[in-house]
């Protein structure tokens, strides 16, 4: 049963982070755990803690009781929590970027911050 249960969540968990746009790396830092751990669980390797489960389900949106398997996405209308992912905040590459950006130090930022405003066309 836990396995089953393992699956149900893994694949709802990667339906949810699909339909937002999200990559694995992208929830594994939301939910704060290792892009390798998230990416167990996704493929039902392993159960979440009830900790991480909640935070998962919120970072995704999804219903518990969706990610379970208790019900299907379709009766409790999960279309309702999908978010526009084609403003550019939402995209992959942004994330990415972002992730990258926070990673770097003050003198770095200013580096990127000046190439940055020498590429882009003046307003």
């Amino acid at each position: 049963m836990e396995r089953r249960l393992a699956l149900s969540v893994g694949e709802e968990a990667r339906s949810a982070r699909m339909r937002a746009g999200l990559t694995q790396a992208d929830v594994a830092e939301r939910i704060g755990i290792a892009a390798e751990v998230y990416g167990r669980m996704e493929r039902g390797k392993m159960m979440p803690s009830v900790p991480t489960l909640f935070r998962l389900c919120l970072a995704l949106r999804l219903s518990a009781d969706v990610g379970m398997g208790l019900v299907t996405a379709v009766s409790v209308g999960a279309a309702l929590w999908e978010e526009d992912s084609r403003e550019k905040d939402h995209l992959p590459e942004m994330r990415r970027l972002l992730r990258t950006l926070r990673r770097m130090s003050r003198s770095q930022l200013k580096l990127v911050n000046q190439v940055a405003a020498a590429i882009l066309p003046q307003r």
